[in-house]
């Protein structure tokens, strides 16, 4: 009489078992894209939005294995220069190009909103948590009127703190700088003087301050200098455990950087948006807005070369929609679902 062996055959179905499970994790799993099969897209520019868009070009990859994104933080002026040379394939700015800038660049060059943020006065005060500064008073520290933390001035809008009898050390940026943009077009709005003797613009000529590149080199110098004053992007002042002023806005109410301000400051930008979407929204109207919000933007050619067209619209779209959901997570106020929506329409037009 043959002996029939259970285990023998359990042995068989476990192989047999596992095989089709391999199979199935074969179909299921994304096949690896080797080296050559990747395309990479180049971009350079803006500090203030490094963060959010270094989790967006990961996130992507997540999307697009076969997309690779790099991007260079050097400043809006060397995003502008090297979107407008072609050397990438996209730029970055938090100060939108001038008119004069739009009229030399070979080719339609669109700017593409991409999230909000608050620039903020960052300090380094022992003892001094909390600290008030009205516009009028940031632009005459950066022009050099009022130079000590003991100043009448300063002390007005706050009496309660316990001010140091020391000089001031202004911090500012030394390349040019998005950030610098929104800093400067906020202080002109609020200060005829500071308009007249500096005036807006990505790189201006300051009449103080010590130089610090990118947000991350003001941020390390007001860190490392005592009783310094300067100016970053929120996230860089959190990241850096730096203390950010309260700052005055058009309501007379003062307000700290937050995702709330900037959402605030922003609500009344789609009914006044212009089609190229070059916006200022400093000192914006409201009781609850942060006076030194911006936009900031992608600035991408409308025709491309090859397939990297496809791929920025493509990834646009991606981050117009899933994209905006991380921006609260790092610092950044999501754009206004209707800026959102008319943006959506001129990104059909990359190719």
């Amino acid at each position: 009489m043959r002996m029939i062996s259970f285990q023998g055959e359990a042995t068989m179905g476990n192989k047999i078992l596992g095989l089709a499970l391999m199979c199935a994790m074969t179909l299921q799993a994304p096949a690896a894209v080797r080296a050559g099969d990747v395309l990479t897209l180049n971009g350079a520019g803006a500090t203030f939005p490094y963060p959010i868009y270094s989790k967006w070009f990961d996130e992507f990859r997540t999307v697009r294995p076969d997309v690779q994104i790099n991007y260079q933080s050097i400043g809006s002026g060397g995003g502008i220069r090297q979107i407008t040379e072609r050397t990438v394939d996209f730029g970055a700015t938090d100060g939108p190009m001038t008119d004069k800038l739009l009229f030399k660049v070979d080719g339609k060059l669109h700017h593409i909103p991409t999230v909000l943020g608050a620039v903020v006065p960052v300090y380094n005060i022992a003892g001094t948590p909390d600290l008030q500064l009205t516009g009028g008073l940031l632009a005459d520290i950066y022009l050099g009127k009022v130079k000590r933390w003991d100043d009448p001035a300063v002390r007005k809008v706050n009496p309660e703190a316990k001010l140091p009898e020391v000089p001031i050390t202004v911090i500012r940026r030394s390349d040019g700088s998005g950030t610098t943009f929104c800093f400067v077009d906020y202080l002109s709005k609020v200060s005829p003087e500071f308009e007249k003797t500096v005036g807006r613009g990505t790189a201006v000529n300051w009449p103080v301050g010590l130089g610090g590149k990118g947000n991350e080199g003001v941020a390390g110098l007001v860190k490392q200098t005592p009783n310094a004053l300067g100016y970053v992007e929120l996230i860089y002042a959190e990241q850096n455990g730096l203390s950010h002023a309260a700052v005055q806005n058009a309501e007379g109410k003062f307000v700290k950087g937050s995702v709330a301000g900037v959402t605030a400051a922003a609500a009344g930008s789609a009914k006044n948006m212009p089609k190229d979407y070059r916006v200022s929204i400093t000192n914006a109207p409201g009781a609850e807005s942060y006076p030194i919000s911006t936009f900031t933007w992608l600035l991408v050619y409308e025709k491309n070369s090859g397939t990297k067209g496809k791929v920025l619209n493509e990834f646009l779209r991606w981050m117009l929609d899933s994209g905006q959901k991380l921006a609260p997570g790092l610092g950044y106020a999501p754009l206004p679902p209707a800026v959102a929506a008319s943006v959506q329409k001129t990104v059909t037009t990359i190719r």
